[in-house]
């Protein structure tokens, strides 16, 4: 988990706490991108709280149960491919890089979409890509 001076997970050369981190602590994100990079960063530290949070209430599981994943993914990096605003709506592409336990590294290809309401955006839903 990082510590607020720490690199911020999301990849942007700053500290967690000038980054992501004020968002985890209540802040509002600028754009879609931002919002997904610091969903992104509570993966790493296994804030569930604040993913639910951010998830739009129309498509936001009940739990997400992180604390059962066994072995607990390490998640290894982001790489953002496309953030396409278009008003209220977004669209982020992105491919995240992890391992679950001693196993080979994965990457997982992301589209997301975002809505922003009352000046917040939220995650509305994804599609994986191969």
């Amino acid at each position: 988990m990082p510590a607020l001076r720490d690199p911020c997970p999301c990849g942007l050369p700053r500290e967690y706490a000038n980054c992501c981190g004020a968002l985890h602590a209540g802040g509002v994100a600028a754009d879609a991108e931002a919002l997904m990079r610091s969903r992104y960063s509570a993966y790493v530290r296994g804030d569930e709280a604040y993913l639910l949070a951010s998830w739009h209430p129309r498509t936001r599981p009940a739990a997400l149960d992180l604390a059962a994943q066994s072995p607990p993914p390490t998640w290894l990096g982001l790489d953002v491919k496309r953030h396409a605003p278009d008003g209220d709506h977004a669209v982020v592409e992105f491919v995240a890089r992890l391992r679950h336990g001693g196993g080979k590294a994965r990457r997982m290809r992301e589209v997301s979409r975002f809505v922003r309401e009352d000046g917040r955006w939220y995650y509305v839903d994804g599609d994986l890509r191969d």
